[in-house]
């Protein structure tokens, strides 16, 4: 079958679910829910996956782009949620999408804010979650174990450190993303090769058992679609087609450092937050030069925005936390942007940041609806969302099989040889030669045009927004936006 997902596949694909009657309907295109549409169609059930917006358009492009092994939830007596972080990260490792999911080193400085005692137990807790990897068949070669260095050597990892006081870090190593957006187009595009018909500016306006109300939110036009069963993974949204399910959303702010902010950092920081002795800020170095910094952790009230935005408190709270370790503090001017994400945790007593990471899966008049977990237990949680909902209407399906599913760009040789930029198969993975044979139709834009006419001929993408903000991320600097702005119109007008 063919993975590519466009604007022509749309129109045939929403015709073709307007006359039919499908075995699931999810709704909701982000990690979760993309995953969850591949689940279902991997097992041979006939598949409709809607998004009122665009893949990915939500809580999981927002994210800090962190595939972790749990040890926050050892820290917390929650064995089986870190068990499950630690076997759903070696999955993303070293199975589906390794193109993807990288071991990335990460140090925590020793300055004079962090006492021995504190230096010791964080220690112990990165040993822990060493023994979290072993436990869940992640090889060493695949992620490293921790180490305590010198400071010497510390500097070399990170010389914008302050030097006067520091006696050395703690180096620990867990997953990165390269893009979390594209980890979701990845698990949107291999649910089509499994034949799930992906369509996004599909808005839900009800769902019941056996059929959904929903509105192209292209046309304005709408129709019914008829489902065996439906899965809701709408997120922090989830409430509003399921009345019964009450979420505490929590926001999530990082900033956008320019270019050389923090030069010659080769690996990410964690930076202690005052008076916590187990929270830390991720300081979180790109391949395009840029270093992402989070994380807050604030309770959200009142009506939930397509787009959360992320407040100058938050800001100016991250930057201060940064400049406790930095030899040179950074400035507003150095912020380039910011974005903010809202995690839809299950609503309970406590702080937001104390809240479980455990997903639930719920089921009422013939829905099911997940919500909770992260972004690393994503296939975990769509596993458990149609495993409820095969039960729930005795459909004819196996087992989930997408723990060794490869999703799209990790099947094939990769370009390891520098015919093709290393950004390209970072991003790619298989199919960056592709992408880069378009490139050498436009070599005065250096690779961007090609990326942006494959997102638009393979990945779906409709129009700017999509482009710019989830098939790459340029959108998250207002001027380089701005900038990349005539080469996205020149791409949707190639087609």
């Amino acid at each position: 079958m063919d993975s590519s997902l466009n604007a022509a596949r749309r129109a045939a694909d929403l015709r073709r679910v307007a006359e039919e009657t499908v075995d699931v309907l999810v709704v909701g295109l982000g990690a979760t829910g993309a995953g969850a549409a591949l689940d279902a169609a991997s097992r041979g059930l006939t598949v409709a996956a809607i998004d009122a917006h665009d893949l990915a358009f939500g809580t999981s492009r927002w994210s800090s782009k962190m595939i972790h092994g749990g040890l926050r939830y050892l820290a917390k007596g929650q064995l089986d949620v870190a068990h499950e972080s630690a076997v759903e990260r070696g999955i993303l490792l070293t199975r589906t999408a390794p193109h993807l999911v990288k071991a990335s080193p990460y140090l925590l400085p020793l300055t004079p804010d962090v006492p021995a005692s504190q230096a010791a137990l964080v220690m112990t807790g990165y040993r822990l979650g060493d023994a979290l990897r072993a436990a869940a068949r992640t090889p060493r070669r695949a992620l490293p174990g921790p180490a305590r260095l010198r400071a010497g050597r510390a500097l070399e990892l990170a010389p914008v450190l302050r030097r006067e006081g520091l006696r050395g870090g703690l180096l620990s190593w867990d997953g990165r993303l390269v893009d979390d957006a594209r980890l979701v187009v990845a698990l949107a595009r291999t649910a089509a090769w499994c034949g799930a018909r992906i369509l996004t500016r599909c808005r839900a306006l009800r769902l019941s058992y056996g059929r959904a109300e929903v509105r192209d939110e292209l046309t304005g036009s709408t129709l019914t679609v008829r489902a065996r069963a439906i899965v809701n993974a709408t997120g922090v949204w989830a409430g509003g087609l399921a009345p019964s399910v009450r979420l505490r959303p929590s926001r999530g702010t990082h900033l956008v450092l320019r270019p050389g902010s923090l030069p010659g950092l080769r690996g990410g920081l964690h930076v202690p937050l005052p008076g916590s002795s187990n929270r830390f800020a991720l300081v979180l170095p790109q391949a395009d030069g840029r270093v992402y910094v989070g994380l807050t952790d604030e309770p959200v009230d009142g009506p939930i925005p397509d787009v959360p935005e992320a407040p100058e408190s938050d800001i100016t709270a991250l930057l201060e936390v940064l400049n406790s370790v930095l030899e040179a503090p950074l400035t507003r001017d150095d912020v380039a942007g910011a974005f903010a994400g809202l995690r839809p945790l299950l609503e309970a007593e406590g702080r937001t940041a104390d809240l479980s990471r455990r997903h639930a899966v719920l089921d009422e008049d013939g829905v099911v609806t997940v919500v909770g977990g992260k972004l690393t237990t994503y296939r975990r949680m769509a596993e458990d969302a149609v495993d409820r909902a095969v039960a729930l209407r005795s459909l004819n399906a196996g087992p989930s099989v997408t723990a060794s599913l490869p999703l799209v760009g990790a099947r094939g040789p990769m370009a390891r040889d520098g015919s093709v930029p290393a950004r390209l198969v970072a991003r790619y993975g298989a199919e960056a030669a592709d992408v880069w044979r378009l490139a050498g139709r436009h070599p005065e834009h250096d690779g961007l045009l090609a990326e942006l006419m494959w997102a638009v001929r393979h990945e779906g993408a409709l129009d700017e927004d999509d482009l710019l903000d989830r098939r790459t991320r340029i959108g998250l600097v207002p001027e380089d936006r701005a900038a990349a702005l005539p080469l996205a119109r020149a791409a949707l007008h190639a087609g």
